[in-house]
């Protein structure tokens, strides 16, 4: 009996820690991709994840978190519930190729 009262207690110790892992992942509104929107977020399925994308591929990177309710199927409401999961930073800007600075470079000093 003692052995499945110390099985019962450990597993109910993992499940609680393990939730509270889950909780704790955030996700970048401006880089991440559909997947990672539909497993992150609460309240937003495939098709919502999509439209994100699409949304932020048509308008460019969200602002804010509260941009989310202009994308058709999140309210605020769904925004509000995933406040603490979402993150929002522009994504990373490309660099310019190593040759391409160079010639700005010597152009600019002629």
């Amino acid at each position: 009996m003692n052995k499945f009262k110390a099985l019962c207690s450990t597993l109910a110790l993992s499940l609680l820690l393990a939730g509270t892992a889950l909780a704790a992942e955030k996700v970048n509104i401006n880089t991440a991709d559909a997947a990672t929107l539909d497993r992150v977020l609460h309240n937003v399925g495939a098709a919502k994840a999509e439209a994100i994308v699409a949304h932020r591929k048509a308008n460019g990177p969200f602002r804010s978190p509260e941009q989310l309710a202009e994308v058709k199927g999140i309210g605020l409401r769904t925004v509000e519930q995933n406040r603490d999961r979402i993150v929002v930073s522009a994504p990373a800007a490309s660099k310019p190729a190593a040759g391409a600075a160079a010639g700005r470079a010597t152009a600019q000093t002629r």
